[in-house]
């Protein structure tokens, strides 16, 4: 038995049955769609996922890289408990500015530590803050080639019995086309082949949006 087609009716009917969207998630998603990199955010489905995963993990630490306009943040730090923190690391102002305004109306704002600056750089200072195994789950969803960069450091961030969630795994099917040898197909494709063997993991890749690995630290 193989996982269900989605067509778009079914697609429909699973977001109008299977997803409880906030208002002020729905809002953000809305102004999002404004936007030419639209496509960039995360769907209400994959994001009721992550706040369920969130809460089902009991975290109250959480690390994000590649935050957009923040809908995924929002969703996950809706479903972090009283005292919950989510650092978010994106290097646009621009973009983070629209999520601030809804994180805000959410009541949310106090529970998300931006960091504007290149994430490598601020996972490096966590690191060097003494932040290793501090955090329960980790969102990768930024740049493509440097999804390894990334894993590496939220090996040692993320606490054994953690996650660390990776977007963008299926990337529209191109993963699976040979041909296909861009720079972020290549880096995807290397992620999973490296993902799929690493012992120092548990993992689960699903078809989700553009598919989502979850990787479980030993």
């Amino acid at each position: 038995m193989k996982t269900i087609k989605m067509t778009p009716e079914l697609y429909d009917y699973l977001i109008a049955r299977g997803v409880r969207e906030h208002d002020v998630l729905k809002k953000l998603r809305t102004r999002t769609a404004e936007l030419a990199e639209r496509n960039m955010q995360i769907s209400s489905d994959q994001g009721a996922f992550m706040a369920m995963l969130t809460k089902l993990m009991n975290a109250t630490h959480v690390l994000e890289v590649g935050t957009f306009t923040g809908y995924s943040a929002l969703a996950v730090a809706m479903a972090l408990p009283e005292g919950g923190t989510l650092t978010a690391c994106d290097v646009s102002e621009e973009w983070t500015s629209i999520g601030q305004e809804f994180w805000k109306e959410a009541g949310v704002d106090d529970r998300i530590n931006l960091n504007i600056a290149p994430a490598l750089d601020t996972l490096d200072k966590l690191l060097e803050e003494g932040k290793q195994g501090h955090y329960d789950l980790a969102f990768v969803d930024a740049d493509k080639t440097n999804y390894k960069n990334y894993y590496e450091r939220l090996l040692k961030l993320v606490r054994q019995g953690g996650a660390i969630l990776f977007d963008n795994v299926l990337w529209g099917g191109s993963i699976i086309d040979e041909s296909n040898q861009d720079d972020s197909t290549v880096a995807l494709r290397e992620l999973n082949d490296m993902l799929h063997k690493d012992e120092r993991i548990e993992l689960v890749m699903l078809p989700i949006a553009d598919g989502l690995t979850i990787a479980r630290v030993r």
